[in-house]
């Protein structure tokens, strides 16, 4: 890809991302996200093409509202640069491979979404996941990881969360991830095949225990408590579908 694909991938991330505020905010409360127009929460007021500009909109107002002063969450621009970061990288690994960009993008697109929900609200919304399922199984007809990869990943990356969640809840009687994380590892595994469905699990959870085990120890929160693992899959998911072919490979050659 030339340096001008890089830049259009950077300024289309930032628009996108600017969508995705919009889907972070509104899916979890079952809200359009067309309409209404995004307006100020205390004054009410529109908010006017020139003041929702991506990341720069933000630095001319000073994170403030133009008309009544009201602070502005450091998110919606933070949101809207890892977007354009992450498109960039997938414009990185992916190459000139327009199909399967286009793909990748919208995978990515989801994952930050489910990010932020599941931050935020500890949701991860069927809206999203059960399509995101479909979606990666008729991508994968026509492009990697394939359907017959695709199918099985669909299936293994709801089967192994359930499996966990249910052995872990007879166990303890504490229910160790909801069924939104199971439904959402079956959207991963959709688009990238059952091989990258283990990648994404070891990543996911070996980060999940260093955050629970730091807050256990900072916080003094027991292990009842619920942490929003979909965000370690989420970051594990985008990982694995930059570096996670070469990671396997990598792995797979060590026994050849």
């Amino acid at each position: 890809m030339t340096p001008a694909a890089y830049v259009f991938l950077g300024v289309f991330g930032l628009m996108i991302g600017s969508f995705l505020n919009v889907c972070i905010s509104r899916v979890p409360a079952g809200e359009s996200v067309v309409s209404p127009r995004s307006r100020c929460p205390r004054c009410k007021t529109l908010i006017a093409w020139y003041d929702n500009i991506p990341v720069l909109s933000y630095l001319m107002l000073r994170g403030r509202c133009r008309k009544c002063g009201l602070g502005i969450s450091a998110i919606y621009p933070a949101v809207e640069l890892v977007t354009a970061l992450a498109f960039i990288g997938q414009g990185v690994a992916i190459g000139a491979d327009p199909p399967l960009l286009l793909v990748r993008l919208i995978f990515t697109a989801m994952l930050i979404v489910l990010f932020g929900t599941d931050l935020q609200t500890m949701r991860l919304p069927n809206v999203l996941t059960i399509p995101g399922i479909v979606i990666g199984l008729a991508c994968s007809i026509a492009l990697p990881p394939g359907i017959v990869a695709s199918l099985i990943g669909a299936a293994l990356g709801a089967a192994v969360p359930w499996l966990i969640r249910y052995v872990w809840f007879r166990v303890t009687g504490v229910e160790a991830m909801g069924l939104g994380d199971v439904k959402m590892l079956a959207m991963i595994g959709a688009f990238l095949g059952w091989q990258q469905v283990w990648v994404v699990l070891f990543f996911a959870s070996l980060t999940g225990a260093l955050v629970g085990v730091t807050m256990l120890s900072i916080q003094k929160r027991s292990l009842a408590s619920r942490l929003p693992f979909g965000t370690f899959l989420a970051v594990a998911a985008y990982a694995a579908s930059v570096v996670g072919g070469p990671l396997v490979a990598w792995y797979v050659g060590l026994y050849q």
